[in-house]
């Protein structure tokens, strides 16, 4: 038991220290294997005493970064505001539940509850402890702060996005293969802020063998985004060592592409968020066909092509009664072009 009660300080006051919370989690590192992080600690009276937040794998959580910042016993009786449920395990640090417990708070409130198999239960351990715990506050704010790290997560694999560029006709490329520049100048900046906002970006060893693709995010007038995406190669072919992929500032990922589901589980544990699928109708097609997919992304040029290169494969839909319905979240106007983003409403 805390040896303490805290005063239960208001609704108003509560929000405040969350939504700052929520502003401070951002100075922490947007990619990796954990999430952005802020905690506010609150006297009695609901005066800020401390503030904390994670700064990377391996470094102290917002909890114990806040905690970290108050001498012994000046905790007693305070409450703790965290955007993620404070977590119940042992990893590179210790439980924060723990390190709450034994601060002497009184009252924690968070956002998210913590989705892991092994990190969860915090909340519980805190209440077992005699602590007054609220969860849900800010649900939306703490939600938008986690970005993709809190679906992830869940799925225990990155956020899949499969994009591809067609005429209305549903073809990628001419019938000698040609396709650069099937869309306009707008939707090729579209896609290349989407690249620098996501954490890898995938494609098959036959687009990198055919096009020697750089799979780097680049703005119109050439020049790099700072952030940049992890190229990840899918298939058994070799590629070439002076490949274009291979003089980015990332390593690429080479996977083969025999179990996806398996390798994007490990792609998770290695820290990667979200996935770009980018490379060709043989690897968005085995994706889809896979149930891996969580945004399809088609960018359409008012353009008729005609020929055998349809822009999606084989997805294993044989009757019309089986065809995988999307809904569309959003359509915009990019140029000439039109932008659809769609989720599906059934996995296969």
């Amino acid at each position: 038991m805390t040896s303490t009660t805290a005063q239960r300080l208001s609704d108003d006051v509560i929000e405040r220290a969350m939504t700052r919370a929520v502003e401070i989690a951002a100075n922490g590192p947007a990619r990796g294997v954990n999430p952005q992080v802020g905690c506010v600690i609150l006297a009695a009276d609901g005066i800020t005493i401390a503030e904390g937040w994670h700064r990377g794998a391996g470094t102290p959580h917002a909890e114990v970064d806040a905690l970290s910042k108050l001498s012994t016993g000046e905790a007693l009786g305070a409450t703790a505001v965290v955007t993620l449920e404070p977590c119940n395990h042992t990893g590179r640090t210790g439980p924060c539940s723990e390190a709450l417990i034994s601060a002497g708070v009184s009252r924690v409130v968070y956002g998210v509850s913590d989705p892991g198999d092994h990190s969860s239960g915090g909340a519980d351990r805190l209440r077992e402890a005699g602590i007054d715990v609220t969860g849900g506050t800010l649900l939306a704010e703490t939600t938008a702060r986690l970005g993709d790290w809190l679906p992830a997560a869940r799925l225990k694999r990155p956020v899949v996005t499969v994009k591809w560029a067609s005429s209305l006709d549903g073809r990628a490329a001419a019938a000698d293969g040609t396709s650069q520049w099937i869309t306009g100048p707008e939707a090729r900046a579209d896609v290349h802020a989407r690249r620098a906002a996501s954490d890898a970006i995938g494609v098959g060893t036959g687009t990198v063998l055919a096009d020697d693709p750089a799979l780097s995010a680049r703005h119109a007038d050439g020049s790099p985004y700072e952030n940049q995406p992890i190229p990840v190669v899918f298939g058994a072919r070799a590629t070439p060592t002076d490949a274009a992929i291979r003089r980015g500032p990332h390593e690429p990922i080479f996977v083969p592409g025999t179990d996806l589901a398996a390798e994007l589980r490990e792609l998770h544990a290695a820290g990667i968020r979200s996935l770009f699928i980018e490379g060709g109708p043989t690897l968005a097609s085995a994706f889809i066909r896979a149930g891996l997919v969580d945004e399809v992304l088609v960018y359409l040029a008012p353009a008729i092509i005609g020929g055998p290169r349809t822009a999606i494969g084989d997805v294993g839909i044989s009757t019309i009664d089986d065809a995988l319905r999307l809904s569309i979240e959003s359509t915009s106007t990019l140029g000439d072009d039109l932008l659809i983003v769609a989720t599906l409403k059934k996995k296969p």
